[in-house]
């Protein structure tokens, strides 16, 4: 666990800081080479060669945070060509937000609002968002890579000229993040680091960068002149993409004042982005009467043009208005161009009141943590208030502050604003005024917190990440920034069996001193302490107490939490979580190799943990009996390969006994198991055995069990080969049982079991009821299957599907293989479920189903395939995956075409085919839908169409959720809204 720093930051000429911000990044940097200057004249900013126009290059202070990528020949030789990199083929910084603003679909922006996304592959090229498929993309990973590696060939360039030991990958270098980024944000960070040619960086919190600056400008002699202890700073930050707050108390030093981090706030997607879709989405209406009316490319133009517009606005109030300009497209070039005058005060009031209206401490928090539009892709908060945020960051920090600072009267002495989005001076007088009238009562009227000046936002956070730079080589003064998080791993309840499906479990009920404690700790989520909350960078150390076992040689899963509200726990204190006050890790899932491979047991182990230099959270678990040390290693694309966004196993449904359980499973096995050459239990009479001793209808089974049934019938996967009707069953309960394929711990573990048993195929492959029961089998837990096994299976039909092309047809293609008409169902809703195929093998599945039934009419499965295929918003596949709204426009527009009315079964598949997801790259155009549901106004639930059509957002009621998923869900697991 050595920080590789230590040996070697001290022999660093540079100590340098990157702002890697969603709109601009920045860089600062201290020269310790140079003598004689004083330590605030020693942090300098380093102005950063970039293109600003075709072929020319300028220095400035920022970088925009924007990657152009050209189309063919769409530029001169040369546009893109850079001192360093004459070949280079994109452009990076101004040039490329201005060229972007003009041809948006080439224009990758917010690449670190993605990094934070879980709803995509951040790491597969998907950016530009609903860029079309001619255009290079690129992953949100390889985006800030390409940001980071332009700003340190540029240090090469200007600073280094060729010397070794000043190239900017060689120096200390602190890279920024936002303070609520969590660890699988922080870890792709740090990964984009790495393909930019940084082996090393250190990471900052983007707050705490922003008072280093501060502090850097304005104390003297280590304490800022007329601060106290025992007062409290409050930190706002409101960039591009993210709003941080933070919280730092003052208190009495050795040798002055000391400073101590105390909160941070849960990660915001709500920013400067979100105010130029307001702005655009104000002028939308107002020219055109409605939101939604542009599309995609249009809107992005509007945006990009807001976008300049409100900085050169609320930049200098004084300007005159400025006129937003949108060009219109093909034969509408010049009649449909929309101009539109933006005075200051109209861009001023429209930020001030919908994200920064006055509101009391007391108002409602914004509900959960649920996302609202997602314009761009992205899943912005749906309350966009700033204050109604704040407001609520303060009462959930209260009780903590109370303690840490021992004040019974709790206000704000001083606030200090930065990010772009909080520059003009309106908007931090807005601020000022909302936190006053909050404490006004309790400070007296005359009080009034003092702003702390930052006279330059865009620069802040990269001249404080340079400080602390020298912080870091003991040259300046540290804030106090233990982890502003506690971190805890989920146990086995005291009164559990040991159970396989644990993490990690204790070896017995806990009992002795400990027995209260256990006992209250099955009122929540059972859960040990890993790091306490104020833990210091390069915390390190091993739970002693409690004594763990941990199961070896099979799949295992730690789930891990973290809680930025939870006072007073220590290291291997036994607590009880409640999900209100704890964020959800990634869980770690691994098999921990432990002497024969085939032998399950438990050992005795130790969890060790360690808070890395660079700011990233390492667990491992140690055995105690021998040397054996495994590092647990957070899955950053487990949401994508396995675990779903959109739903998760929760302890609901009917709870049994485990004496039930086991007998339960005894029925599987008695089902599979030869006893003396005869089988107990005929298949057949399997699922009313097993109702029959649970006392409830298979529906009520809960996810838990059957998962347990799950467990089971893959330890007698022999026994399918016992008999057709066997093989039928095992299928049938198999994938009943497992279905969806995710959403527990082990899934991704069981999901590898199974997709062993692809290839080899049925035993009894002339059987029609085993080959449909084996089709029924991989569309119920096709969602567990990764992108690449999802392509193979559908690579396996494609002789199934070959001739049945018109096209194919007539250039003397092979004849289709045939296969029954119920298995043929069967199979394209199999493939229908497999929502990480590539777009073109949809957009070729759906086609094919449209030709087809175009001729011999529709059937239910037929209708419910083509809306999977074409689904604006996924069950579970990353959104990238989505087909493009014109594509699907055709379908909608062919099947309406061949119904001669609407029927239920024909108006669920087009509400899933167009569903309003607030996504402009995924969403039909406004004119479209309301032509659908005029279409579908007969029918008796029309309203509700409309409803799902047009607004985005609206959660589905249980029987909606049950249709997309083609039957109903297990009891604990629901559809989450995206």
């Amino acid at each position: 666990m050595e920080d590789p720093w230590t040996s070697e930051e001290h022999l660093n000429r540079y100590a340098v800081g990157i702002d890697l911000g969603t709109t601009n990044s920045a860089v600062a940097f201290v020269d310790r080479g140079q003598q004689g200057n004083s330590q605030g004249q020693r942090v300098r900013v380093f102005d950063i060669p970039q293109l600003v126009a075709s072929g020319e290059v300028g220095h400035h202070r920022v970088l925009p945070s924007f990657v152009y990528l050209p189309g063919s020949f769409e530029l001169p030789a040369g546009s893109t060509a850079l001192p360093w990199d004459p070949e280079r083929s994109y452009a990076v910084g101004e040039f490329a937000r201005e060229q972007g603003a003009l041809v948006p679909g080439h224009l990758l922006s917010s690449a670190k609002s993605w990094l934070c996304h879980a709803g995509v592959d951040r790491t597969a090229a998907i950016l530009p968002w609903g860029a079309s498929a001619d255009v290079t993309k690129l992953s949100p990973v390889e985006a800030s890579a390409r940001y980071l590696q332009h700003i340190r060939e540029a240090w090469n360039e200007v600073i280094a000229h060729g010397r070794e030991d000043c190239l900017l990958e060689r120096q200390l270098v602190v890279l920024t993040v936002p303070a609520s980024f969590d660890e699988v944000a922080r870890e792709l960070t740090v990964q984009a680091a790495r393909q930019a040619g940084f082996d090393r960086v250190i990471l900052l919190e983007e707050p705490l960068a922003a008072f280093y600056a501060w502090f850097n400008d304005h104390a003297v002699g280590g304490s800022p002149p007329g601060m106290q202890p025992g007062q409290i700073i409050l930190v706002c930050d409101v960039g591009g993409g993210t709003t941080d707050f933070t919280i730092v108390s003052v208190r009495e030093g050795r040798a002055g004042l000391r400073f101590d981090r105390l909160a941070v706030g849960e990660h915001l997607m709500l920013g400067g982005d979100n105010m130029d879709l307001a702005i655009a989405r104000q002028i939308e209406v107002r020219v055109l009467g409605q939101p939604g009316k542009l599309d995609a490319r249009r809107w992005q133009q509007l945006c990009h043009q807001c976008r300049s517009a409100k900085e050169t606005l609320l930049d200098d109030p004084r300007k005159p208005p400025m006129d937003v300009v949108v060009v219109g497209s093909g034969g509408k070039l010049i009649a449909g161009t929309l101009r539109v005058s933006l005075t200051s005060e109209e861009v001023d009031a429209l930020i001030l009141d919908g994200f920064f209206p006055t509101v009391g401490l007391d108002d409602a928090a914004p509900a959960g943590r649920r996302s609202g539009l997602s314009e761009w892709g992205l899943p912005y908060v749906s309350e966009p208030a700033v204050t109604r945020h704040l407001a609520a960051f303060w009462r959930r920090h209260q009780d903590l502050l109370r303690k840490e600072t021992g004040r019974t009267v709790l206000y704000p002495d001083y606030l200090l604003f930065n990010g772009g989005a909080l520059a003009p001076a309106s908007v931090r007088q807005r601020l000022t005024a909302v936190v006053q009238g909050w404490f006004q009562d309790q400070a007296g009227p005359d009080w009034r917190p003092e702003e702390l000046p930052n006279p330059r936002p865009e620069l802040a956070v990269a001249l404080g990440a340079a400080y602390y730079g020298l912080v870091r080589l003991g040259e300046g003064v540290r804030v106090g920034a233990g982890s502003p998080r506690a971190y805890f791993v989920q146990v086995a309840a005291g009164d559990q069996p040991d159970d396989p499906v644990q993490t990690v479990s204790t070896p017995s009920p806990i009992t002795g001193e400990d027995s209260d404690e256990a006992a209250d700790a099955t009122a929540g989520i059972p859960a040990v302490c890993l790091v306490p909350r104020g833990a210091e960078e390069g915390f390190a150390g091993e739970l002693q107490q409690p004594a763990f076992e941990v199961l070896a040689n099979q799949p295992v899963a730690f789930q891990l939490f973290s809680s930025t509200t939870r006072l007073g726990d220590e290291v291997g204190d036994i607590v009880a979580l409640s999900p209100d006050e704890v964020t959800t890790l990634p869980p770690i899932r691994t098999v921990l190799r432990f002497g024969k491979k085939d032998s399950s047991r438990a050992i005795p182990a130790r969890l060790a943990v360690h808070l890395s230099e660079i700011g990233v959270l390492e667990l491992w678990c140690q055995a105690q009996q021998t040397p054996h040390r495994w590092q647990l290693q957070f899955d950053v694309r487990s949401r994508q390969e396995g675990e779903s966004p959109h739903g998760s196993v929760l302890p609901s449904g009917e709870t049994l006994d485990a004496v039930l359980v086991e007998a339960a499973q005894a029925i599987i096995r008695a089902t599979f198991v030869l006893e003396d050459g005869v089988v107990g239990i005929p298949p057949e009479q399997l699922i009313k055995e097993l109702v029959a001793l649970t006392e409830l209808p298979r529906e009520r089974w809960s996810a838990a069990l059957l998962r347990k049934f799950t467990d089971t019938l893959l330890e007698c996967e022999a026994g399918r080969a016992l008999s057709p009707q066997h093989e039928a069953r095992w299928f049938n309960l198999l994938g009943y049982s497992l279905r969806p394929g995710y959403g527990d711990p082990l899934d991704e573990w069981r999901m590898k079991q199974v997709w062993k048993l692809f290839a080899p195929g049925l035993r009894f492959p002339r059987q029609a009821q085993g080959r449909s029961e084996w089709w029924v089998f991989w569309r119920r837990v096709g969602g567990g299957l990764n992108a690449g096994q999802q392509q193979f299976i559908h690579q396996q039909l494609a002789p199934l599907f070959a001739g049945m092309s018109d096209k194919k047809r007539k250039a003397g293609g092979r004849a289709a293989k045939q296969a029954a008409p119920q298995e043929m169902l069967e199979i394209w809703m199999a493939l229908a479920n497999l929502e990480r195929l590539p777009v073109q093998a949809k957009d070729e599945l759906g086609g094919l189903l449209l030709q087809k039934s175009a001729k011999g009419g529709w059937k239910p499965q037929e209708l419910w395939a083509l809306s999977r295929l074409g689904a604006r918003i996924p069950l579970y596949g990353p959104v990238d995956r989505v087909l493009p709204p014109k594509d699907v426009a055709v379908w909608v527009k062919t099947l309406m075409m061949l119904m001669a009315r609407p029927t239920p079964d024909v108006a669920q598949a087009l509400v899933n085919l167009a569903r309003t997801s607030g996504d402009r790259a995924r969403d039909l155009h406004r004119d479209e839908l309301e032509r659908i549901a005029t279409w579908l106004q007969p029918l008796p639930h029309a309203n509700r169409y409309m409803e799902l059509l047009t607004h985005a957002g609206v959660e589905l009621d249980q029987g909606e959720q049950d249709w997309i998923f083609g039957e109903s869900l297990p009891l604990g697991l629901r559809i989450a809204s995206t």
